[in-house]
């Protein structure tokens, strides 16, 4: 008797990991295709060698994200398990690369609007440490495929932020609109997945209300003493 029902709920699970797969690596194409993927049609600089490997990575890890949701979808679940543990070491270099690559970028100066390199620092930084977190946390989870998938989902959903603020019409905007498009993200597949299963999930429960929690307070933190003391800690010990 229960059987239509779960299967149903299969197909939606399905189709909600395949299509936030599909648009995740559509943001990241379109938010980077003038500084990194077509670069060289905008008469961009070159970047550094720290800067390609971590959009190598990046892209490697999203291409691996969809591939993982493709095999889950057409039932290769051993493959799925073997390639995940190259997603795992993959994941480690993400948060390596995504850390240097911050600190590369607020000892240069970079940042976005009118904050202070130290300050905007706390942006990239904290999306690099959720990301180690839910990644770190689904690959202990990974015989629970429900808890699984759901922390892997919002730890991609958490990596957009960089690349929404690149998007045209909407990098000059500043860090409260790109959060807050990456939080309707967040929002939409929760929601779905809560209204197709007549429940919220636990795993979207507390990862999904401490990604979004995460949003203001990294804006409370990044302004106080210890956070600038902290970053110019960072920046002068890894210069």
């Amino acid at each position: 008797m229960n059987s239509v029902p779960k299967e149903k709920s299969k197909i939606s699970d399905r189709r909600l990991y395949l299509g936030a797969a599909l648009i995740a690596t559509l943001i990241m194409i379109a938010g980077f295709a003038r500084t990194y993927y077509f670069m060289g049609l905008f008469n961009n600089p070159s970047l550094s060698t720290l800067l390609h490997a971590h959009g190598m990575v990046m892209t490697l890890w999203f291409a691996v994200f969809i591939t993982q949701v493709l095999l889950v979808r057409v039932r290769r679940v051993n493959l799925h398990r073997s390639l995940g543990w190259i997603a795992a070491g993959l994941s480690i270099m993400v948060v390596i690369l995504g850390f240097a690559a911050g600190i590369s970028g607020a000892r240069n100066g970079h940042t976005n609007g009118d904050l202070p390199p130290l300050v905007f620092l706390m942006f990239p930084l904290s999306i690099m440490l959720i990301f180690a977190l839910l990644t770190g946390i689904a690959v202990y989870y990974r015989r629970r495929s429900d808890i699984h998938k759901r922390l892997m989902l919002l730890a991609s959903l958490n990596m957009l932020t960089p690349a929404i603020a690149r998007i045209p019409g909407i990098e000059s905007a500043g860090p409260p609109l790109f959060l807050g498009l990456t939080i309707l993200l967040v929002i939409g597949c929760v929601a779905y997945d809560t209204i197709q299963n007549r429940r919220l999930h636990p795993a979207y429960g507390w990862g999904g209300g401490l990604l979004i929690i995460s949003f203001p307070l990294r804006f409370l933190l990044a302004h106080t003493d210890a956070w600038l003391n902290w970053a110019t800690w960072l920046v002068a010990y890894f210069s």
